[in-house]
């Protein structure tokens, strides 16, 4: 890796816990073990965290209730919610609020239980009848997997993308699910089993929407000068972008270009990279379209090309283009929102602790993040080089 970007930030430790199902214990507690977890790895006390940003879709105050149950006053906080890209997003509030002098370490967390308590799902059903898309609520769409359908419809009638190029990905997830224990679902999975399953909205099937699962992540963050006395090896955070557009599908300007094409190109202006220079990418797969689009507008492939790019089993265990390495969110873990998890991979890939599904020769990572449907995306490249 040649770059002369100067990292911020660095991330010290991370932390899991409560992934696939959480036997019915709280949003809290899983999200306290991992906050734990993550604390313990960064050669840190909880007492020294004095920054911490959460955010939950269940709760308007989450920041509150998770300071207290961690027993932390922070000299600053935060709780904005991009939807699913929210903790990418948060790399880029944690280096404002660091390099402002208004904490030092910052711990970055999230944490949802919708698989064993289903009761967060009718919260969030409650929400979306206090808050109406003026241009949808009323047809009554199948949202989120309608939207993303919709986007999905319209790349295969513009560039001709098939249902089976849609299945790669998917295969490829459970593929590399299937060398990680922590992942939900590790049966294996063919294309024509992603094919011929239920029919979700069309032209996507059950196997190309994400999981429902529990899960908790979390990260500690800090200055990159205080990092190299903290860990024998902290994860530089080299550049981070982030862009919203739209907030509901039928404002989206063009349905195959997404808010991404800003955020990776912030992203990669401010590493000094390029898109040939990462060795491992992790992208937000909640659909099978998504990392199809993400490919083309962060400048993996060109536009059009995504289907073909992902095909022949080019993203799977043993291809030339590692993606997702975890299982993703279509195989690992879903519990609402799922770029904590990106995070978190990404950083066990750099720091060669991935185990069986381990990279060899990482250096670099890109991490991106998507929230509402395709409207917020952020970008975020890692290196294992301080």
């Amino acid at each position: 890796m040649n770059t002369n970007a100067k990292s911020r930030i660095s991330i010290l430790g991370t932390g899991l816990a409560g992934l696939g199902d959480a036997g019915g214990v709280t949003e809290q507690e899983i999200i306290a073990k991992a906050c734990a977890k993550a604390v313990v790895a960064s050669g840190l006390k909880m007492k020294d965290i004095d920054g911490i940003i959460t955010s939950s879709l269940t709760s308007p105050w989450w920041v509150m209730r998770m300071s207290e149950y961690l027993g932390i006053r922070p000299r600053f906080s935060d709780s904005t919610m991009f939807g699913g890209s929210s903790f990418i997003a948060d790399l880029k509030i944690a280096a404002l609020a660091i390099e402002a002098g208004e904490c030092e370490n910052v711990l970055i967390c999230y944490g949802a239980t919708p698989r064993s308590v289903p009761s967060s799902s009718r919260i969030n059903q409650m929400r979306a009848e206090l808050d109406p898309q003026p241009y949808e609520h009323p047809y009554k769409a199948f949202n989120p997997p309608s939207s993303y359908a919709l986007a999905a419809a319209r790349h295969m009638h513009e560039f001709g993308t098939t249902r089976r190029q849609l299945a790669e990905v998917a295969v490829a997830a459970r593929a590399w699910a299937q060398l990680n224990p922590d992942a939900f679902s590790r049966k294996p999975l063919s294309i024509d089993d992603v094919l011929n399953s239920k029919m979700i909205s069309d032209p996507l099937t059950v196997r190309d929407c994400c999981l429902v699962t529990d899960g908790a992540g979390a990260i500690v963050v800090t200055s990159s000068e205080r990092a190299k006395d903290l860990h024998l090896s902290p994860i530089s955070v080299l550049g981070v972008g982030h862009a919203h557009w739209h907030r509901q599908i039928s404002c989206m300007d063009d349905l195959t270009v997404t808010p991404a094409l800003e955020s990776g190109r912030v992203a990669f202006e401010a590493a000094g990279l390029t898109p040939d220079d990462i060795d491992v990418v992790q992208l937000y797969d909640a659909f099978t379209i998504n990392p199809i689009l993400f490919l083309e507008d962060l400048g993996f492939c060109k536009k059009g090309e995504g289907g073909s790019f992902v095909s022949g089993g080019r993203i799977a265990p043993g291809g030339e283009f590692p993606m997702n390495t975890n299982g993703g969110g279509l195989s690992c873990v879903h519990p609402g929102m799922y770029s904590i998890f990106l995070i978190i991979e990404a950083v066990a890939q750099l720091r060669r602790e991935a185990g069986a599904r381990q990279v060899s020769g990482v250096e670099t990572a890109l991490v991106h993040g998507n929230g509402g449907v395709l409207s917020s995306q952020a970008t975020a490249i890692l290196s294992s080089v301080v």
